[in-house]
């Protein structure tokens, strides 16, 4: 007998508000505007651009799923803090978009767990659903401390 494959949805609904500015809603969710970023022309300060939210889905997504597999695996997470930055260049193809994006997580726990913490984020590093939709490398940088010294 066939295993039967889930598949998940996730609706969004856009509408433009005015100028470069958008709401993105989901339902049972708070409205989101999101505008075309300051650095391209007639962008908009203040407001959350879909390059910011590419970059956030990528570190938020590895974020959660760490704390999934720390969960797993009984390893107790002090901290954990993911600092994201997206490159935005001229790729090979010679069109202009994104090209990796650099991971930096601290995690910190207690000492004599550094080992399962780094396996933990190798793991989320490999099932990040976002990151591994993504045709471009989410680079990962690691620093496991312990509590004392975060």
């Amino acid at each position: 007998m066939p295993t039967q494959v889930k598949t998940h949805r996730f609706p969004v609904s856009v509408r433009w508000v005015g100028g470069k500015v958008t709401c993105a809603a989901v339902d049972g969710k708070p409205e989101l505007a999101v505008a075309t970023p300051p650095e391209f022309k007639g962008g908009v300060e203040g407001v959350w651009s879909p390059e910011d939210l590419l970059v956030a889905s990528a570190a938020t997504c590895f974020t959660v799923t760490l704390v999934s597999a720390a969960g797993r695996r009984g390893l107790p997470l002090r901290a954990l803090g993911v600092h994201a930055t997206g490159a935005v260049t001229q790729r090979p193809d010679g069109r202009f978009g994104f090209t990796e994006i650099e991971l930096d997580v601290v995690i910190a726990t207690d000492p004599g767990y550094e080992s399962e913490a780094r396996e933990a984020a190798e793991a989320a590093e490999q099932s990040c659903l976002v990151a591994v939709s993504l045709d471009l490398p989410v680079r990962v940088t690691l620093d496991v401390r312990t509590a004392a010294a975060a």
